[in-house]
């Protein structure tokens, strides 16, 4: 892959436990924006990379997310 065009090497997994999870990307720089929206069910899994123009990344919903530096689980009442 070109230097130009690679990633951070940085991902996260994301299991949806239940439909409707919300994954949102959010932009770098001075203005943080929203940059795109994946919507996952029940049972299935999204790997997602840190980039250029990734930042952060927002979950809504319950899921398990696992990253190099934990295992959490999002949504989570209480």
């Amino acid at each position: 892959m070109p230097e130009d065009t690679a990633g951070s090497g940085m991902y996260i997994c994301i299991k949806a436990l239940e439909d409707g999870v919300q994954v949102i990307g959010m932009t770098r720089g001075k203005d943080t924006r929203l940059h795109h929206t994946e919507k996952l069910d029940a049972g299935e899994v999204m790997v997602a990379e840190f980039t250029e123009n990734t930042a952060a990344m927002k979950i809504r919903g319950r899921a398990q997310v696992f990253t190099s530096f934990a295992q959490l689980e999002s949504g989570l009442e209480g």
